[in-house]
């Protein structure tokens, strides 16, 4: 069966949608997915996908190229295209795909309910809590049950370790921890001191501290290593696929509620996940051991980007709240690399 995967946006959407990827291949589906330019990385040069389709991004979208995706789809004659995505945006995409069926959740369960309109098959969601297992259950009209599926199929990135390789041999790092202090949503993110002060506390502990940054957060990264007093230093300015290289090999993470979080999870890299308005039951870390600091406000669970409510909540983590975290993640072996 040739199925389409939906899925356009955040890197930590389509982190969080790789279970499901991996329940379609090993059950011989021939899978394509359309995506955004942020997340093509995670799923270009991937065994387990016939074909990567991009989307125009939201910013400087054009019709033209739009239109070519889809002219291209089409001439695919999908049996299935999955709307993971819960949007209009998403629902188009998969109804003007020409599939035979339409899946996606019921109105109830979608960012966008009435976009549920355009389905031709409604599913119901599991109960468990987490977003993997939410997106699983959205196979099973298909016949596959794989709630519980922890499978993140990656691209080969033997270029991305070298470089990786390369760097870390110049600077001799017997074991590190990365810290993450950027991301999407700044209501979510925590302060550059703070990290800057957990990269101090991580020294005491043996461990030197990598400051990892996306594309216009190089400022941000100075500002953290200006804060440890030494105890940090930026990162190279790491694709997607170089700072999974660069998770694979830490001893720890330390990210808020970000797409590098989930990517260093998805490796079993050990994270402690700083969190706010979202719930890390929905979409924190999912190994047991892993350690979740989180400061809840009224509104919680709460996904708009800006919220008077929860505006400045990340403020109230201290840097000791997150390195009593670190203790118990890494327990008396922090300086073991």
């Amino acid at each position: 069966m040739k199925v389409l995967i939906v899925r356009h946006s955040s890197i930590g959407d389509i982190i969080h949608t790789l279970p499901a990827l991996s329940a379609l291949h090993r059950h011989g589906h021939q899978v394509w997915w359309v995506a955004e330019p942020p997340g093509l990385p995670l799923l270009e040069r991937s065994p387990l996908l016939s074909r990567v389709v991009r989307a125009p991004a939201a910013r400087g979208w054009s019709a033209g190229a739009a239109w070519g995706a889809l002219r291209g789809l089409r001439r695919q004659r999908f049996d299935v295209a999955l709307d993971f995505g819960g949007l209009w945006k998403s629902a188009t995409w998969a109804r003007l795909s020409g599939a035979q069926r339409v899946v996606g959740f019921a109105s109830r369960y979608r960012r966008e309910p009435a976009s549920a309109w355009l389905l031709s098959e409604r599913a119901e969601r599991t109960e468990a809590p987490h977003v993997i297992d939410k997106n699983l259950s959205l196979l099973r009209p298909l016949g596959i049950d794989a709630v519980g599926c922890r499978d993140f199929p990656l691209p080969p990135r033997d270029a991305e370790a070298a470089r990786v390789v390369e760097w870390l041999g110049e600077r001799a790092l017997p074991g590190f921890a990365i810290l993450n202090p950027g991301g999407g949503w700044a209501s979510k993110l925590w302060s550059p001191e703070g990290f800057g002060a957990v990269a101090a506390g991580l020294r005491e502990r043996g461990l030197r501290s990598i400051v990892s940054w996306g594309p216009g957060e190089g400022d941000l990264a100075d500002q953290v290593v200006r804060a440890s007093q030494g105890a940090a230093e930026r990162a190279f300015p790491t694709g997607l696929l170089e700072y999974a290289e660069l998770a694979r090999r830490a001893r720890l993470v330390v990210a808020a509620d970000t797409g590098p979080l989930h990517l260093a999870c998805a490796l079993g890299t050990p994270v402690v996940g700083l969190y706010g308005p979202t719930d890390p039951a929905r979409n924190g870390p999912f190994a047991p051991e892993d350690q979740v600091v989180r400061r809840v406000p009224p509104c919680a669970p709460c996904h708009r980007r800006r919220c008077p409510v929860h505006d400045g909540v990340m403020r109230e983590i201290t840097p000791s709240d997150v390195l009593a975290a670190i203790d118990r993640r890494l327990g008396s072996g922090a300086a073991t690399p």
